[in-house]
């Protein structure tokens, strides 16, 4: 497979194979150095030949944000997986079922309740599961406070109870995409270390120790010169990035290894604007870094060079684009028919809008990869 990316279907969803290989081997290294284990995240891709690119060539430890993720890494090989959303309690079957065929699968939770209906589940189907507590250090999406007396008391409850191995504590530092330089983002990724080392210290002190502190957050890890104070890792954005962190300051503009592929449809100079076949099915409505530049628009606009063009996507329908021009341009270089690449918002949800990618290597796709699909 050679096929010259002008000569593809759009949208289409391109991925620099050199740029991808280099932002994967420039994390992985850093968890080496810090001699932390590396278990990074592999729901912004969601293919088994990105997760072996992960860990240099090889299945390795991953973290999955849906069971089918799990079931389609597992398949491939992957035996060690973090399911790292806090478990609903119908799905504890399906998850068991997995852990029966894989070295370790660990489970997520941050209630008593769910920490409930695991010890029922494991008393009647005479089973066990490796459980993490996920821990808030500062995001408020889940987890409990580690500086709160009942989440001590709901650590020591998961130490003694049946069923169930405590694995240890698991943060996220969600909020490190508000920050607003590089030193908000080290401040954030202090926090997200401090809160588990925290809690691990607390819970030692009762005799519950040797647990895994675990983060991840691509702008934190991304900053980081080296991990401290925890044991594991679970970055996983940075093997793309994309415009949100780029502008953010985690990543260079050169680091974007996904953009969508996409033509123009329509030109209208009295309008000032171009419309382009990538809409918010292709893109995702995922706003850019608006507390750092207002109106940024649904992703940054590239000619084929990747060169940064004065174009803003102002509007998305479900197969539209709406490119207004935003400085000195030629709307005469790109009639109907030429093509764009946009650096999307957010790779995560852009890529999980296509059924297919399409590795590029100078300029022609060469292979194609198929992502898990489905919860």
């Amino acid at each position: 497979m050679n096929i010259p990316i002008t000569q593809l279907q759009t949208p289409a969803l391109l991925v620099d194979h050199a740029v991808l290989v280099r932002n994967c081997e420039t994390m992985r290294e850093k968890a080496v150095r810090s001699r932390v284990d590396f278990r990074p995240h592999v729901k912004t891709h969601k293919v088994t030949e990105i997760g072996r690119l992960q860990h240099g060539g090889k299945p390795g430890p991953v973290t999955v944000s849906t069971l089918a993720e799990a079931e389609h890494f597992a398949d491939a090989g992957f035996d060690d997986i973090t399911y790292a959303v806090p478990i609903a309690p119908e799905k504890l079957g399906r998850a068991a079922d997995l852990a029966d065929r894989v070295k370790r699968l660990n489970i997520l939770i941050d209630s008593s309740k769910a920490l409930e209906a695991i010890e029922s589940f494991t008393a009647s189907r005479g089973s066990h599961f490796d459980v993490f507590l996920k821990v808030d250090c500062g995001y408020h999406r889940a987890g409990v406070d580690p500086d709160d007396p009942s989440s001590l008391e709901l650590g020591l409850k998961m130490s003694k109870t049946r069923g169930i191995h405590f694995r240890g504590l698991l943060t996220h530092a969600g909020h490190s995409y508000h920050a607003t330089d590089r030193v908000e983002i080290l401040r954030v990724a202090a926090e997200e270390a401090a809160a588990v080392d925290r809690f691990a210290s607390r819970l030692a002190e009762f005799g519950v120790d040797q647990l895994v502190r675990s983060v991840g957050s691509t702008p934190t890890a991304s900053l980081v010169e080296s991990f401290e104070h925890v044991d594991e890792v679970r970055p996983g954005n940075y093997v793309f990035y994309d415009a949100f962190q780029s502008t953010l300051g985690s990543c260079s503009f050169e680091d974007c290894a996904a953009t969508v592929l996409t033509s123009v449809i329509g030109v209208y100079k009295e309008q000032n604007r171009v419309l382009i076949d990538a809409g918010a099915l292709a893109l995702s409505k995922d706003t850019g870094a608006d507390h750092l530049i207002p109106h940024f628009g649904y992703g940054i606009v590239c000619d084929l060079a990747m060169n940064r063009l004065a174009l803003r996507i102002d509007a998305l329908s479900q197969e539209h684009g709406k490119v207004s021009v935003t400085g000195p341009f030629d709307l005469e270089r790109f009639p109907v028919g030429s093509k764009l690449r946009i650096i999307p918002n957010h790779s995560c949800l852009t890529a999980a809008m296509f059924d297919s990618y399409q590795v590029v290597r100078a300029g022609e796709a060469v292979d194609q990869w198929r992502p898990a699909r489905g919860w």
